[in-house]
């Protein structure tokens, strides 16, 4: 495993040279981040106008090799706990594992194996007494959390030190076809949300960018906080909301039209947010 140093602007799946599991310095975790790419096909049901992966594809992910995905995983944690791993490869201020991550080339959830995982890393947990605080943390458009396997998934991680990071770029119709190229209704997103509410601790993640130099407009930012509004006053509570943008190039077709914002812009917007009463992480 050896290489160069890691750094937050470089989130390469074949970092530690292995099929399934990848290191990354995690900007919005403060640490290392252990990911797990279930999607080694670069396939997704959606298609993100900021999405970083190469070649992707519309799809679902293939079949997992289980036994090798444990081997990969069980070795790569204990060389993070008990290897020289950090020293030569994660800057000083990260050197601690944050969480396991199950992101990777796309969507995680649409693997036939995704409970199955999430049990796995509960054995391996348990076999390895890894630190109680380390979050299993699910990255997820949501999409598929209807799936009675991956809701099975999602309620075995909540005793897990889990989590559920959904995405919510856009909350309109229209404003979902835009940026995630997606015809998914807006009904059905929230519909999905709940279920991820009621079943592990979920927080909301936006990415918020200018598209051809313009920043969202109000009309955005107003669909995005009626959304949450009205999870809140049915009594839905998501955790808060993690709030980026741009960090890294994307390399979809609409890369060269895609801009971060600045952090004066992203704290207003986080401002109008906590006005409701929600948490929110920045990162820029």
């Amino acid at each position: 495993m050896s290489g160069e140093n890691l750094t937050s602007n470089d989130h390469s799946r074949d970092s530690a040279g292995l099929h399934y599991v990848y290191p990354v310095v995690s900007r919005r975790a403060g640490g290392v981040s252990v990911g797990i790419n279930l999607n080694i096909n670069n396939a997704c049901n959606w298609r993100c106008i900021y999405c970083q992966v190469p070649g992707l594809v519309r799809g679902t992910a293939p079949a997992l090799d289980l036994v090798l995905l444990e081997r990969e995983l069980r070795s790569f944690l204990q060389e993070l706990l008990h290897g020289d791993f950090m020293q030569r490869r994660v800057p000083e201020e990260a050197r601690r594992i944050n969480d396991i991550a199950l992101s990777g080339n796309g969507e995680p959830t649409s693997a036939e194996e995704f409970a199955q995982v999430i049990a796995l890393i509960g054995r391996l947990r348990q076999e390895l007494a890894l630190p109680a605080d380390i979050k299993l943390v699910v990255i997820t458009n949501g999409s598929l959390i209807f799936r009675d396997t991956v809701q099975q998934g999602l309620r075995q991680m909540s005793p897990l030190n889990g989590e559920v990071w959904f995405k919510l770029d856009r909350a309109s119709e229209a404003g979902m076809q835009r940026i995630n190229d997606t015809r998914a209704s807006l009904s059905k997103v929230r519909e999905n949300l709940v279920t991820a509410i009621s079943l592990c601790p979920t927080w909301l993640q936006t990415c918020w960018f200018a598209l051809d130099g313009v920043a969202p407009d109000k009309q955005d930012e107003d669909d995005y906080l009626g959304f949450l509004s009205s999870l809140l006053r049915d009594g839905i509570n998501p955790q808060g909301v993690l709030l980026y943008t741009l960090a890294r190039p994307s390399l979809q077709m609409e890369a060269p039209r895609l801009s971060a914002l600045n952090s004066q812009q992203m704290e207003a917007f986080a401002g109008r947010i906590r006005a409701l009463g929600l948490e929110v992480k920045i990162s820029v």
